[in-house]
């Protein structure tokens, strides 16, 4: 590998966006059988988009191709946000639980953004 190359895991969206899915599964887990139908599938596959979505981004050439995932992964995160607030509203997830995943889903967008942002000026 040469010299400079930054790898897919040591990119800051990426790892927050891993630690999430570890996090959330966590919770995902301790559901029962109708909440995983009825929130938890869609709560768990926005969050792992997210990470995919910076994955498949990352190892595209084009800067516009980049991009293109980057914007998926940062829309997979605020579907994330809207999922956090139903289980919080519906008693599934704690405050603390609640205030800890809204904190990270708002870093991961912040960052997304910013290696958004980065990305352009390589056209």
């Amino acid at each position: 590998m040469p010299d400079g190359y930054l790898l897919l895991r040591d990119l800051l969206p990426y790892k927050t966006a891993l630690e999430l899915s570890g996090y959330i599964w966590k919770i995902y887990e301790r559901l029962d059988w109708h909440d995983h139908k009825i929130i938890g599938d869609q709560f768990i596959t926005s969050v792992d988009s997210t990470g995919a979505n910076i994955a498949e981004g990352y190892g595209r050439y084009h800067y516009l191709d980049r991009i293109k995932f980057y914007y998926n992964a940062r829309g997979s995160a605020l579907e994330a946000k809207h999922w956090t607030l139903l289980l919080y509203e519906r008693k599934k997830v704690s405050r603390e639980e609640y205030d800890y995943l809204i904190a990270q889903l708002n870093q991961l967008h912040f960052q997304l953004n910013s290696f958004i942002k980065a990305c352009y000026p390589k056209k």
